[in-house]
């Protein structure tokens, strides 16, 4: 086999690899949960735009929220409040 063709083989091979890990793929989702006994945390969209961590801290009776600010990079607090607040 001459070199061309096993670049071309391998850059088949790899290509369809590609577009089935394209299909199998899981999209991510904004609605996802996790929790234990201290802490929950849950990412939802926002009503302003965008999405946010809400983190609720169990013990405290606090739930912070956290937006991803896209000018820095970066992770910004934008309340902190008591849980009961949000019942109210």
């Amino acid at each position: 086999m001459d070199r061309k063709l096993i670049a071309i083989c391998i850059l088949t091979i790899s290509a369809v690899a590609l577009m089935i890990a394209n299909f199998v793929a899981v999209p991510l989702r904004a609605d996802t949960a996790a929790n234990s006994r201290d802490y929950q945390l849950v990412t939802a969209r926002l009503q302003s735009g965008g999405e946010g961590l809400y983190i609720l801290d169990n013990r405290t009776g606090l739930m912070a929220i956290f937006t991803y600010d896209t000018g820095t990079r970066s992770l910004r607090p934008r309340a902190v409040r008591p849980i009961a607040d949000t019942f109210k």
